[in-house]
């Protein structure tokens, strides 16, 4: 069974930073692009970044320079560390693999 579970949501101030973690399972991790997408209240889902098999990073425009993603495929892992938090960053942080994978979502809120 595919697992993608994302941990590391919460209240952040603006300017602050979070940490957002994904643990994958049930799929070969290391064939498969890593990317975050999110969905803001009211709104579409956005691209936020991604990493692909080999390590290369894309982002969105909105994140470059403020979010880093990584991944660790020894344990099977994607990160997103969020610095400069605004508040139109809060929304439902979604780990996906390979486009296909999705999991559950985890609430990034950003407020003072």
């Amino acid at each position: 069974e595919v697992q993608l579970v994302e941990s590391g949501g919460g209240l952040v101030q603006p300017g602050g930073s979070l940490r957002l973690a994904c643990a994958a399972s049930g799929f070969p991790f290391g064939k498969f692009a890593m990317g975050w997408v999110r969905q803001a209240p009211g709104n579409g889902l956005e691209w936020v970044a991604l990493v692909s098999r080999l390590g290369r990073h894309d982002y969105a425009d909105f994140a470059q320079g403020r979010f880093i993603i990584s991944r660790d495929n020894v344990e099977k892992r994607v990160y997103l560390l969020m610095n400069d938090l605004l508040i139109e960053d809060t929304a439902v942080y979604y780990c996906v693999a390979g486009g296909i994978h999705w999991g559950q979502g985890t609430q990034v809120t950003v407020s003072s």
